[in-house]
């Protein structure tokens, strides 16, 4: 309905499912509110942007100003002060000396997560790969909890927050994978975690090769006094074995004669992997992935990572997700949803608090400027991305040379366009070798057998990316700029092989250079926005934050970085002192 002064395309806001969703935000962040608004005639117009809590108690009350004179496009900022649910409307008045009118928006609903739904460095390890021992006839000696939990001080050490554990479920024995994805398993293959269920339980058991469930407690215990939260797998499937296929066979597809269908992502084909079907007794099946869920959260899990959502209906995620902000609002869910953008976006705009995204295949400038401009500024009010660089599933193409620089600069890429990033084990020791020309799988995947690492060995050797990326994320938690999403800014630079960006947070600037070819130097003039930046012109000292190096900079700065140096000068990652 119109109102007496239009207020219209009002930005952010969330429409899904025919109604306004919450636009996402985190506490203390600033939102800026956006909102089109005309009178007839030649009136002059002022207009508030009004934040209310969740009781209808107004918060704060702040003016907008026209975006640029004559547009009739509005602008005005909020501070969400703490966690919960909160709504904005914009109010419009215009008088003369005939007359005073007014208009009103509707509520336009956000919610502020805790701030690890935007903010965290994620890593990944198989805790049967963790303290696995090879014994003197070659037989690999499962790792277990307790076993992996020696490994937790050199995770934190390294500066992560979220460690995220494959299923740690039983594992299914009809149609067991071999290494590398064989179809004939051995008699000492492991199996893929993510065929859930045997004779031994299901979603809601341990695999006990692993241990028990009092020492998965006294893991998660232990990563606590860390600072490390344990992230879940939430893997909707099962493997054949598992107790619903006998306890619930109507949660399965069935093929014409009445055999249950495995899972198929063409050209992949999963025979150890059956699907669920959620049309015959939704009821059921949302009841008992409830009961999972809390299951977990009662032992101390507050990090879901949901293996392949997007093969699931996204109404069934709304009504998880709602279930789950309700009652359990310190859990956070992670898509893992290398799917089409609609249904990526539609899975956040559901109430999933982050995404898996393309940032592991954009490579070029052009590509990694579109896309970190779309998730910062286009699509961020309902899809918060986390940058992954490589995953047990994805050895991305530009990581197969092996070059430790490469896997140098796409970690700062990550950890510095997107407030979340992530990595799987193994990246910091440059593992590299492909399963087959033209493939993105790992040869020897940690998905069909247990990976002997010897860290202490391995780390001695200093032949690692670790004290690097150690570097990295004490930068990300010393820079309030570097954990937001929206104060991304890119700046010009005359070579395609380097590219340049800011963020700012009040007095905290930080400037990112990254030479994107691993293998040549470059050089370029960068030309820094300094208005944008909210700095005056003239020369600016800088402090490489990965060196300690101090550089006058100014808004056209000569940048040279080298990449066949020490890994340090693939890039430099500079805070202005302002």
């Amino acid at each position: 309905m119109i109102g007496r002064i239009p207020i219209t395309d009002i930005a952010p806001t969330v429409y899904f499912g025919g109604e306004f969703v919450p636009v996402k935000a985190t506490p203390t962040e600033s939102l800026k509110i956006q909102a089109t608004i005309v009178v007839e005639g030649h009136e002059t117009l002022t207009a508030q942007v009004i934040l209310y809590d969740h009781k209808g108690k107004e918060i704060s009350r702040t003016a907008m100003e026209q975006t640029w004179e004559g547009t009739d496009r509005y602008k005005g900022f909020i501070t969400i002060p703490t966690r919960g649910d909160f709504s904005f409307v914009i109010e419009a008045q215009s008088a003369s000396q005939y007359r005073t009118i007014s208009g009103q928006s509707e509520h336009c609903p956000v919610r502020a997560d805790r701030d690890r739904a935007l903010i965290g460095a994620w890593y990944e390890f198989f805790p049967r790969s963790e303290g696995a021992t090879k014994s003197a006839d070659g037989k690999i000696i499962s790792g277990t909890f307790k076993t992996a939990a020696e490994r937790l001080p050199a995770v934190a050490a390294m500066g992560f927050d979220v460690l995220y554990l494959p299923p740690i479920h039983p594992i299914g024995i009809s149609h067991r994978k071999g290494s590398n994805n064989s179809l004939t398993a051995g008699p000492d293959d492991p199996g893929v975690p993510w065929a859930i269920g045997n004779s031994d339980g299901g979603h809601d058991a341990i695999n006990p090769e692993l241990g028990t469930m009092e020492d998965f407690v006294n893991f998660v215990k232990a990563a606590k006094k860390l600072g490390l939260e344990i992230a879940l797998d939430l893997a909707l499937q099962t493997s054949p074995d598992h107790p619903w296929v006998r306890s619930n066979p109507e949660w399965f597809n069935k093929r014409a004669d009445g055999t249950i269908a495995y899972a198929e992502n063409p050209p992949k084909k999963y025979q150890d992997i059956y699907p669920i079907n959620f049309d015959d007794d939704y009821a059921g099946i949302y009841a008992e992935v409830i009961r999972i869920i809390e299951l977990w959260v009662s032992k101390g899990v507050n990090v879901f990572r949901v293996d392949n959502p997007h093969t699931k209906p996204v109404f069934f995620w709304a009504d998880v997700m709602n279930y789950m902000n309700e009652k359990h609002p310190d859990v956070i869910f992670l898509a893992e949803a290398f799917t089409r953008p609609a249904m990526m976006h539609n899975l956040g705009k559901a109430g999933f608090h982050q995404s898996y995204t393309y940032f592991t295949w954009r490579t070029t400038k052009e590509e990694l400027t579109d896309y970190a401009n779309e998730v910062a500024h286009q699509t961020s009010p309902y899809f918060r991305p986390n940058f992954w660089v490589n995953t047990p599933d994805i050895l991305p193409f530009h990581l197969q040379s092996g070059n430790p620089a490469v896997f140098a600069m796409r970690a700062v890429l990550a950890a510095t366009l997107s407030p979340s990033w992530g990595m799987y084990a193994g990246y910091e020791l440059y593992e590299h070798l492909r399963f087959k020309e033209g493939g993105e799988e790992y040869l020897n995947s940690e998905k069909y057998e247990i990976k002997v690492r010897d860290w202490a060995r391995l780390e001695e050797s200093g032949l690692t990316l670790t004290p690097f990326i150690t570097r990295i994320n004490e930068i990300r938690h010393k820079h309030p700029s570097l954990q937001k999403l929206r104060n991304l800014t890119f700046h010009h630079t005359d070579s395609d092989a380097i590219i340049a960006y800011s963020k700012r947070e009040g007095r905290d600037l930080i400037l990112v250079v990254v030479n994107l070819d691993p293998n040549h130097a470059h050089e370029t003039q960068v030309h820094w926005d300094m208005k944008l930046m909210g700095l005056p012109e003239g020369a600016m000292t800088v402090t490489d934050l990965l060196d300690g190096a101090n550089y006058a900079w100014s808004a056209h700065s000569y940048i040279r970085l080298d990449p066949t140096r020490p890994v340090g000068r693939v890039a430099h990652i500079a805070h202005v002192k302002i």
